[in-house]
C-alpha cells in the first residue's frame, strides 16, 4: 500500500489541502482553518506541483493543470468528472449539458450528485458548473468561492483579450 502524504497551500479562498501519493495527487480541498501547516516530512514532487501550478492558478498565470492525478470513484463519477474537465477556463455549464454531453439526458440528478463527489477541487472544475437558469448552484468549497473563482478566470480571460 502507497504511502499518503498532504502539503497545505494558504490562497485567496483559505488553505487548500493536497493529498497523494508518491506518483498522483488524489485529493484537492478546501478546509476551514486559518493558516496552512507547514510540513515536517519530506513532499513528494508530484504534490509540489500541484501546490505550484494552483499558486499559478491563482496569480492567473495558468489556466490548465499537467500534473497527474487519480480519481476514486464510481466509473459514472468519473465520466461526469472527465466531463467538468472539458468545460473550458471562464466558461460554464450546467448539470443538464454535462448530461447531455453524456448521452443520457435523464441523468441530471445523477450528474449533480457526481459533481459534489469531486475531490479535486478547481482541477477538476465543477465550480464551472452553474444552474440551467444561470444561477450559482451549490459548491463543496462554499457559494462564495464559487463566485470568488468564476470571477477570477473571467478576469484572467479578458485581461489576456486585452
Amino acid at each position: 500500500m502507497s504511502k499518503h502524504y498532504k502539503v497545505e497551500l494558504d490562497s485567496p479562498l483559505g488553505v487548500i489541502e493536497i493529498l497523494g501519493t508518491e506518483d498522483v495527487v488524489q485529493s484537492i480541498l478546501f478546509l476551514e482553518k486559518e493558516k496552512a501547516l507547514e510540513n515536517q516530512e519530506e513532499i513528494p514532487a508530484v504534490l509540489l506541483d500541484c501546490r505550484n501550478q494552483l499558486i499559478e492558478y491563482f496569480q492567473g498565470v495558468r489556466q490548465t493543470f499537467t500534473f497527474p492525478f487519480q480519481y476514486s470513484g464510481t466509473p459514472f463519477q468519473q465520466t461526469v468528472w472527465n466531463s467538468l474537465i472539458g468545460i473550458p477556463f471562464a466558461e460554464t455549464a450546467s448539470y443538464r449539458d454535462i448530461a447531455i454531453t453524456l448521452q443520457k439526458e435523464k441523468a441530471v440528478r445523477a450528474v449533480g450528485n457526481a459533481n459534489g463527489k469531486n475531490k479535486l477541487s478547481i482541477v477538476v472544475p465543477c465550480h464551472r458548473i452553474i444552474g440551467s437558469s444561470g444561477s450559482l448552484t451549490g459548491y463543496a468549497g462554499g457559494l462564495w468561492r464559487k463566485e470568488w473563482l468564476l470571477h477570477h478566470e473571467k478576469k484572467v480571460k479578458e485581461s489576456r483579450l486585452v
